[in-house]
């Protein structure tokens, strides 16, 4: 835990909280990436064991043990995702949402996944986490899991560790030979900000995205691979009490990056927080 807490302090301290209230593995972003490049000495990973994720319901400070309300938690630096219940957060939810602009969606005939750079690489710049010297794979587990257990003199590549999914509800073991089994997911699906118009950025701002803790969630892989790179109108997680909760955080990235939604994406995110 000390180690953990040690971690948190110098990711803060090095990149800073980068508090914006604004915040997919496609089927071809499913990499599970090998962990030999990643650091082994001691370095500035996730929040992995904070008191966040271990509470058996939301409390006054938005948390679960699925996570953090994504409103509480708009840089993303905090555990997953708690559902949004209560009415007042469910009107902020829609008010957020109301503000994403729409658009039609472009082509993606020219997508590909190389070009946002390198998968998981922590060379990304001006995002939570970035070059702590954990790879963004590994910070995303250790911000979401609990029990962490590390790879003997790694404080970044993670061995095992237990998983409460929001997507499913499911509590899940997982260990490093069975990769994925658990998979982070980019809730904003790279090929969808693809067409929505990260196809104009930079290679940089694309990096940014890929890697930002505000678009991943470490979820149930099977579950992940059924979304593709579906919009909300098109695919919603298979627990229904996550969907406001998930649509709250694609307006969020949507936002951050002044990407736009489809209308058919927006009036599904309004619904699933009661518009």
């Amino acid at each position: 835990m000390r180690r953990l807490e040690d971690r948190i302090s110098r990711t803060l301290l090095a990149g800073g909280a980068i508090a914006l209230s604004v915040a997919l593995l496609t089927s071809c972003d499913v990499v599970i990436e090998d962990d030999a490049s990643s650091s082994t000495s001691p370095s500035s990973g996730a929040s992995g064991s904070d008191s966040s994720g271990s509470g058996g319901g939301s409390g006054s400070s938005g948390s679960s043990v699925y996570g953090v309300l994504p409103l509480t938690n708009p840089d993303g630096t905090k555990r997953g995702l708690a559902p949004v219940t209560a009415e007042a957060d469910k009107k902020a939810s829609r008010e957020l949402i109301e503000t994403v602009p729409t658009a039609r969606a472009g082509s993606g005939a020219s997508y590909d996944r190389k070009k946002f750079g390198y998968a998981w690489q922590d060379t990304a710049e001006g995002i939570p986490f970035a070059g702590n010297g954990c790879d963004t794979r590994n910070d995303i587990l250790a911000r979401d899991g609990k029990d962490l257990k590390y790879r003997e003199g790694s404080d970044c590549v993670l061995i095992s560790m237990t998983l409460n999914d929001p997507y499913t509800g499911k509590e899940m073991e997982w260990r490093k030979e069975a990769a994925a089994k658990v998979q982070i997911d980019h809730v904003m699906p790279l090929s969808y900000d693809w067409r929505m118009g990260a196809s104009r950025w930079s290679l940089a701002k694309r990096k940014q995205i890929a890697n930002d803790p505000i678009n991943l969630v470490a979820v149930d892989g099977p579950t992940n691979g059924s979304k593709g790179d579906s919009g909300p109108a098109d695919w919603l997680p298979p627990r229904e009490e996550i969907h406001c909760a998930y649509s709250t955080r694609w307006a969020q990235v949507a936002l951050k990056y002044e990407l736009p939604v489809t209308a058919e994406d927006k009036a599904t995110m309004l619904e699933t927080c009661g518009g």
